[in-house]
């Protein structure tokens, strides 16, 4: 959700930016901008609403130079995506700020200032900052001075980064509640809110920490804490490559991201399992002295980490006898949670800095919890470095806003969790354990292999709903909540509008919107104690002239017919159904909004990683 880069080099940094946002588009956004100090000395600066190719064309047309500058991609909250509101802001000719995050007290702030003759010409809460910097720096204070002392006046979270007039190959950034990496050169340094954005010039990174000022010219950099004490951050080698941004053979992001996931769940599996054991470290250093002490588990999450830890929950009561609930993180830190004994707290998330999750652990950390354990795709991640205990999955980084492969590596991560709480564990019996494993080490792959063939079949059913303006989709068991997942990346990537229901409540309510302009999508795993029932489910839609398209493991004894259309995926051991299920409801999504000549990695109104309340 936005993006920042900036820096300042021996050399022109236009393109460098450019590139940067390019990099930053999976992160949803609807403008951008630039702003460079040119060589005479003077702040130069270029923004436009929509997509950052426009913003190429305009530098196109008007060619900015300069070796300090900063650039910014903009997700609106304060204000529409117009040019005055997109980033980054100035005031006086002297200073440009960029800003990712919200100023919660901007409207007092912007009170006051109006009182000492600043004028506003935009609705954003980030205009805010760069008048009290200005106004710091005429009380004679230097550009880091500034920074900090307005840095102290602000309420949320928020990054920022900022350039000015007077210093002109200095550059200030200021992380507090919204992730920022510092690259590393040789006479250059640079800021961004993703080392992919930086991936061009360095592999060198400094992951600036809560509160953490950054004060870079071509050859220094110095790092202070919000009290103002310099540190010492370290330094991290990180190998990107350079083929990640790109799409390869593949049309959007989205499908090589799919098409990725048995590369990604292989990853995932090899970093946790040894010759079918699993490892004493994949969870942390003492998970397996917390994880004797293990009498409940608390699931938080957003989205898609949201409906993954609901599929986890089954799987633990079930194998484990272990009592779990799932919560969504923005409604956690809001109500009287009641812990119960031994309870370990688990967040999910693809980017570990998503904001409610982050705040999520962040109380529970202040409450008597066994311990917190994170499931996260990104190493140096504030969730990661908050937590207890970590699993990291190695989905590398996905840039279809529509999660795919992080989804699957996250159910991996979960069932190894439950292998590595059912080890030893009394009342689970050691062969379902074994069971779980071989079925995790030496079939998964293969079978989503099998699954991903199946994409030519999927297109065409695509076509069958692509007219439609509401779709439902029904699951019993672990499979609702993947249900409810593929509901989510329909309406994310296509705008049609889907919900999802235990296919059990469908004649509570969900039956009356059934005619033959609705398509009901349904699950079916087999050997499942739900599937007569789930027979009779579809019987009910066809009898109100409802169209269900069925997508059931082949052991399923059911046909296509004249008012069902039936595609059979490979079966599998029953808990690994979910992973297999999912990805035709991916498949299913992307060939919908290919067709609909939607934006597919980068849909309306959506941010990859949502870094504000």
């Amino acid at each position: 959700m936005c993006g920042i880069i900036g820096g300042v080099a021996e050399r022109n940094l236009t393109p460098i930016l450019l590139e940067g946002l390019k990099r930053l588009e999976y992160r949803g956004y609807d403008s951008a901008g630039l702003a460079v100090v040119g060589e005479e000395g003077v702040i130069k600066r270029i923004r436009t609403p929509g997509k950052v190719s426009q913003l190429e064309k305009l530098l196109g047309i008007h060619v900015l130079t300069g070796q300090t500058g900063i650039a910014h991609t903009r997700w609106a909250t304060h204000g529409e995506p117009t040019e005055n509101n997109a980033h980054p802001h100035m005031t006086k000719q002297s200073i440009a700020v960029v800003h990712n995050g919200i100023i919660e007290n901007y409207e007092s702030l912007r009170r006051a200032q109006k009182r000492v003759g600043y004028g506003f010409s935009s609705e954003t809460d980030t205009e805010v900052i760069v008048h009290a910097i200005h106004h710091n720096l005429k009380g004679g204070c230097d550009l880091l001075q500034a920074v900090q002392k307005t840095v102290r006046t602000l309420e949320g979270a928020f990054a920022i980064a900022v350039i000015a007039r007077e210093e002109p190959n200095r550059l200030v950034a200021v992380r507090k509640g919204s992730p920022l990496v510092v690259g590393l050169g040789i006479g250059e340094h640079y800021v961004a809110s993703d080392h992919l954005a930086l991936a061009p010039v360095t592999n060198r990174f400094i992951v600036l920490e809560e509160g953490d000022v950054a004060d870079m010219t071509q050859n220094s950099l110095a790092i202070y804490n919000e009290k103002g004490e310099r540190q010492e951050r370290p330094i991290q080698i990180l190998d990107i490559k350079s083929d990640v941004a790109e799409k390869g053979t593949f049309r959007h992001f989205m499908l090589k991201e799919i098409f990725y996931q048995p590369q990604a769940i292989q990853a995932t599996l090899d970093a946790s399992f040894k010759n079918g054991v699993l490892v004493d470290t994949a969870f942390g250093m003492h998970f397996s002295k917390i994880s004797e002490h293990v009498q409940a588990v608390h699931f938080v999450a957003c989205g898609t980490s949201f409906h993954a830890a609901k599929i986890a929950a089954y799987w633990f009561e079930a194998e484990l006898n272990l009592p779990c609930w799932v919560e969504v993180a923005s409604e956690y830190r809001y109500r009287k949670a009641v812990i119960p004994e031994g309870c370990l707290f688990v967040t999910l998330s693809q980017s570990g800095e998503t904001a409610d999750t982050l705040a999520a652990l962040r109380c529970a950390k202040r409450k008597k919890y066994l311990a917190t354990l994170a499931i996260c795709n990104v190493a140096n991640s504030s969730l990661v470095r908050e937590s207890d205990l970590v699993y990291l999955t190695h989905a590398g980084i996905e840039i279809g806003v529509a999660s795919t492969k992080a989804f699957t590596a996250q159910l991996v991560a979960l069932l190894s969790l439950m292998v590595g709480l059912g080890q030893g564990r009394k009342g689970v019996h050691p062969k379902r354990i074994k069971e779980c494993v071989k079925a995790l080490t030496q079939t998964l792959v293969s079978v989503v292999q099998k699954v991903l063939a199946l994409s030519s079949c999927i297109k065409e059913m695509a076509q069958k709903i692509e007219a439609s303006t509401s779709i439902l989709f029904l699951g019993r068991g672990p499979l609702y909540p993947v249900a409810m997942e593929g509901a989510l990346k329909l309406k994310e990537i296509s705008y049609i509008h889907a919900e999802a229901y235990p296919a059990g409540e469908l004649k509570h309510g969900p039956l009356a919107l059934v005619d033959k302009t609705v398509p009901v999508i349904a699950l079916a795993e087999g050997n499942s104690v739900h599937l007569e029932k789930l027979k009779s489910n579809l019987e009910e839609v066809r009898a109100r002239g409802g169209h269900v398209i069925l997508f059931a493991e082949d052991t399923v004894p059911l046909n296509s017919a004249a008012y069902w259309e039936v595609l059979k995926v490979p079966s599998c051991h029953p808990l690994l159904s979910p992973l297999i299920h999912v990805i035709p409801l991916q498949l299913l999504a992307y060939h919908v909004a290919v067709m609909k000549g939607t934006d597919v990695d980068q849909p309306r109104n959506l941010a990859k990683s949502v870094t504000v309340e």
